[in-house]
């Protein structure tokens, strides 16, 4: 990928007032992201865009945002980070599925983020010891699944989590609220040098971003995007943990709790959540991998592919483009075909009556 085409990608996260549903609007509406930033009738394309009004349109047309990308492509050369854009086959498959991912999410370490199983950690940041060995002992086991262990490498139960996953030779990704080119907290330094080796740091923010407090809840999301179930070990009435977990429901995810004493602040939100129907009581690495399915199955005999017969032209070449990448956005097939959304909406529902495709969540499309 050239470095312009770098640039188009992280100028467009760093639109202000643009969000990632709206920016998955632009580059479906506009045919791709460089248009966005060389179209000379660019004013009229987004008059017809859903959401973007006057405001906005000032914001996108705005070229300002473009040093500041370039100055950015400079940072992850010099750095060797991974930008992982959304339309990109590398972009976590996961986190794809969710219509409010990042945009782009920038990688410091190699760590596989389609890895088999992907399990994120989360808790108070002051545990009590029992809390801290439960944790311990949940990732400890989860060895037996090889579990990615993802988590935002905050005080308490995050860094427990990390650090015995990094002891256990799991890999271990760390999702920050700040761009990388910095840490926080700075005591966690020494365990955020082993991630990178042993695993990963993640960020939608790019270097140079201030520290705001709306970046917490928005990090919490590509935790929970990121992972196939959300555990929380510990957690008070309110606090990160629970939009961790909320936002995990609305995924899709499925949402796990330790229960507590009824008499402990420290377990009032996990019992609350177990309580509520909204998580599922655990009380060990072995429930976890039980109810998520994740036991040893017995090899089947190789199903022979299912062949669709009569496609139109243009359904076929829309099941090309999904069969290619294994699973496709509905933006990225609008992209890669050049066509209007109405167009393959009608295309893609027609094809699941038919049982070519099924819909994931996030308008994500798979081949039956």
């Amino acid at each position: 990928m050239g470095d312009q085409q770098l640039v188009h990608r992280i100028a467009l996260s760093m639109l202000k007032g643009i969000g990632p549903v709206n920016a998955r609007n632009l580059v479906a509406y506009c045919g791709g992201v460089e248009p966005i930033f060389t179209d000379k009738k660019l004013k009229n394309t987004l008059e017809k865009v859903p959401g973007i009004g006057p405001k906005l349109i000032t914001s996108i047309t705005d070229k300002k945002v473009i040093p500041a990308a370039e100055k950015e492509v400079e940072y992850i050369r010099k750095h060797k980070l991974r930008a992982l854009f959304y339309l990109d086959a590398e972009y976590p498959r996961r986190l794809k599925q969710a219509e409010d991912a990042p945009v782009i999410l920038f990688v410091n370490g190699k760590a596989d983020l389609d890895a088999e199983h992907m399990v994120s950690i989360v808790g108070t940041r002051t545990p009590t010891e029992q809390g801290k060995r439960l944790c311990v002992e949940l990732v400890e086991g989860l060895k037996e699944c090889n579990a990615t262990i993802v988590s935002g490498l905050a005080y308490g139960i995050d860094i427990v989590a990390h650090r015995t996953a990094l002891k256990n030779e799991l890999p271990t990704i760390g999702c920050v609220a700040h761009g990388l080119d910095k840490l926080y907290p700075a005591e966690h330094a020494t365990t955020a040098k082993e991630m990178v080796k042993h695993g990963a740091l993640v960020s939608e923010l790019p270097s140079g971003s201030p520290f705001a407090p709306g970046n917490f809840p928005a990090r919490n999301r590509v935790i929970a995007g990121l992972s196939d179930c959300t555990i929380v070990v510990e957690s008070g009435p309110k606090g990160g943990s629970l939009i961790t977990t909320d936002i995990a429901s609305s995924y899709d995810r499925e949402v796990f709790a330790f229960p507590g004493r009824p008499t402990d602040p420290r377990s009032e939100g996990c019992n609350k959540l177990i309580q509520q129907n909204k998580a599922a009581l655990i009380t060990c690495a072995k429930d976890v991998i039980t109810l998520m399915e994740w036991l040893p199955k017995k090899k089947k005999a190789p199903v022979q592919a299912a062949l669709f017969a009569e496609l139109l032209p243009d359904e076929q070449a829309l099941v090309d483009i999904i069969k290619a990448q294994g699973s496709a956005h509905i933006d990225d097939l609008c992209v890669k075909s050049k066509w209007p959304q109405g167009k393959v909406s009608g295309l893609l529902l027609n094809m699941e009556f038919n049982g070519v495709v099924r819909s994931l969540p996030g308008k994500v499309y798979r081949l039956n």
